[in-house]
């Protein structure tokens, strides 16, 4: 399997190693498979009967080449160990008529642990595969769970350095403290006074800055990315679609080649992109349910063709979804008009702020994607109502997607999978303002209280956070990010 830009055809094919290493392709382009590898009933049947990490060992062997299968197989039972996820690492809750496929069960309560639990282990494999004698800095810009699942991930790892950037007002008190408190000797994290859009735009001109290359470089760097523009970020999360399908079938809730149709709480386009490149693989998936909150603009993109990142940008009580750049759309684009339509569409966005599609290629995407806004006051209706009706408690960005499933649903007749991306913990007051019970003013006496209402446990990892000693303390501007390193 190799790999190439999304930006430039017939790029220069690089390996999954390399490409694990690198981040972002040299063209400013994210790094996609040349073809995607086929699932057949066979293939599927037979992963039914394995564990999830037996499953991970082999969809990332499909895409991983250049890593053994002992690699692997290593790799998945370090990363998805009961010690690490107190359990099954991706369980699925039956709500209703419902699946929620629950991906917050690991160390720092965010799905994003699905997959930076592992990447750490595949970076530090492709520093010996590819030759490099450089160490790893890492950049990471986050809307709040990226950065402390990457922080967990990387902590001490040999031969890495990891910075996060993170906006001071864009993420939750629990989310802040979790990153302000990591421990390790290799992290570092920073927050700047914008949005989310403002760190990741000036994590790239970082990386496109050629003074801080080889600043890093005098000093024994390169740089990477742990961002899901990495595809080392990606591939682990195809593997927990093809996962909750099998684990569906194995139930008995669904036969072999049901359509399971898909909802996402949707931000950067990582996660629901890697259900597309399940469904494209094999895996019986029908229609993929892109669920936005008030920052609208993926809705708008799907329904209308039209990418406009030139609107107001709102903060909302489902901060990682607070994004109007998506950086996975991109390979999207690649997968339906290619490399060239590709880079004229991302300049655009970069120059402009807005580009178009046409209605043919809008016909095409439309065909695997549905698009949905969530209002404040729908998020809230729908804890509220999942609570009292069903007994489930869930947090805010898994509100937006099953209240994107519902209105979806009352048209059409296929079983249902929301996806479920953080624990109602890390969104405590939030929660409770949902439920109508009043919020303290202290985040943490916020999580007691919503234990007393609800009677759901705690994750230790947030109970803890209370007398976790803050580390990090540092505001920058984003201008001036560059000059944190």
């Amino acid at each position: 399997m190799k790999y190439i830009s999304t930006r430039t055809p017939n790029s220069e094919k690089q390996t999954s190693a390399y490409v694990i290493k690198r981040g972002l392709a040299p063209d400013g382009g994210l790094y996609v498979p040349e073809t995607l590898p086929s699932l057949t009933q066979k293939d599927i049947e037979s992963l039914v009967d394995m564990s999830y990490t037996e499953r991970a060992t082999y969809i990332l062997s499909l895409f991983l080449t250049d890593y053994s299968e002992e690699e692997l197989k290593n790799a998945a039972e370090a990363a998805y160990s009961v010690e690490k996820f107190g359990g099954p690492a991706a369980p699925i809750a039956k709500v209703g008529d419902d699946y929620f496929l629950e991906l917050w069960h690991g160390p720092t309560s965010a799905f994003k642990d699905m997959a930076l639990q592992i990447m750490p282990r595949l970076l530090s494999l492709s520093l010996g595969k590819t030759g490099e004698e450089k160490d790893a800095y890492i950049l990471v810009a986050t809307s709040g769970d990226t950065g402390k699942a990457a922080l967990e991930g990387y902590c001490d790892v040999d031969r890495v350095r990891i910075q996060v950037f993170y906006p001071v007002n864009g993420v939750s008190n629990i989310q802040k403290k979790q990153m302000a408190s990591q421990k390790g000797n290799n992290v570092e994290v920073v927050s700047i006074n914008g949005n989310f859009d403002d760190a990741q735009s000036g994590v790239k001109k970082i990386f496109a800055d050629e003074n801080a290359k080889k600043m890093l470089a005098d000093k024994g760097y390169f740089f990477s990315s742990a961002n899901s523009i990495n595809w080392g970020r990606l591939a682990p999360q195809i593997v927990y679609y093809v996962s909750a399908y099998c684990d569906l079938v194995n139930e008995g809730e669904i036969k072999y080649g049901d359509l399971l149709d898909v909802t996402v709480p949707t931000g950067n386009f990582g996660n629901i992109l890697a259900a597309y490149i399940a469904k494209k693989m094999g895996i019986p998936l029908g229609k993929l349910v892109c669920a936005s909150n008030r920052n609208d603009i993926l809705t708008d993109f799907i329904n209308d063709g039209v990418y406009d990142r030139r609107r107001e940008f709102f903060t909302t009580v489902s901060p990682s979804m607070d994004i109007l750049i998506s950086s996975n759309l991109e390979r999207l684009l690649y997968f339906t008009v290619g490399a060239e339509k590709t880079r004229e569409c991302m300049e655009k966005l970069v120059n402009e702020g807005i580009y178009t599609l046409d209605d043919e290629t809008m016909d095409i995407i439309r065909k695997d994607f549905a698009g949905f806004a969530c209002s404040e006051e729908d998020t809230a209706k729908t804890i509220k109502d999942l609570f009292t009706e069903c007994g489930y408690l869930c947090d805010t960005h898994t509100a937006v997607a099953a209240s994107a499933a519902k209105r979806y649903k009352s048209e059409n007749g296929n079983k249902m999978l929301v996806v479920s991306t953080a624990s109602p913990y890390k969104f405590a007051p939030a929660v409770l303002s949902a439920l109508g019970v009043d919020v303290p003013d202290d985040d943490f006496d916020a999580l007691d209280k919503l234990f007393e209402t609800t009677k759901v446990a705690v994750p230790s990892n947030l109970a803890d956070l209370r007398n976790a000693e803050v580390r990090f303390t540092k505001t920058v501007e984003p201008s001036e990010m560059i000059n944190s390193l």
